[in-house]
C-alpha cells in the first residue's frame, strides 16, 4: 500500500480533541438569548405582549428555548437543534411584528436572531456538538 492509502480520511474539520469544547460565540449567544427569553416571559406575564392564545405560544417557545439553551451550554446536539429552531422562530416573529407595527427594535432583534441562526448553522459549530 502506498502512503496515501494509509492516511484516514475524515469528513469533519474539527478534531476529536476539540469535540465538546465551547466556542466563545456559543456562550455569547446563550447569554443574549437567555436575556431575551426572560424579557419575553416577563412581558407576557405582565400582560404587555400577546393576547389570548398568542400568550401561550410565546410562553411555549420561550420554555423550549430556555431548555435548549441549557442543552447548548452543555454542548449537546439536541440543545443545538432546539436553539437553532428557536432562533429561526424568534427571527420570523420579530420580522412579522415589525411588518405589522413598524417599531424599530423589532427589526434589530430579528436581525440578531437571524445572525445567531446563521452562526449556529455553520459546520464548524455543528461538528463540536457531542
Amino acid at each position: 500500500m502506498s502512503e496515501i492509502e494509509k492516511v484516514p480520511v475524515t469528513d469533519s474539520p474539527v478534531s476529536s480533541a476539540d469535540k465538546g469544547r465551547m466556542l466563545p460565540g456559543i456562550a455569547g449567544i446563550s447569554v443574549f438569548l437567555l436575556v431575551v427569553t426572560l424579557i419575553n416571559v416577563m412581558a407576557v406575564l405582565r400582560g404587555v405582549a400577546g393576547v389570548g392564545a398568542v400568550k401561550y405560544g410565546v410562553l411555549s417557545v420561550c420554555t423550549l428555548l430556555l431548555a435548549g439553551l441549557f442543552g447548548l451550554l452543555r454542548m449537546k446536539r439536541w440543545g443545538h437543534a432546539i436553539v437553532l429552531a428557536g432562533c429561526l422562530l424568534l427571527s420570523a416573529g420579530y420580522f412579522y411584528m415589525y411588518g405589522r407595527t413598524h417599531v424599530g427594535p423589532f427589526v434589530v432583534e430579528g436581525f440578531f436572531a437571524l445572525l445567531f441562526f446563521l452562526y449556529l448553522v455553520r459546520p464548524e459549530v455543528r461538528d463540536r456538538m457531542v
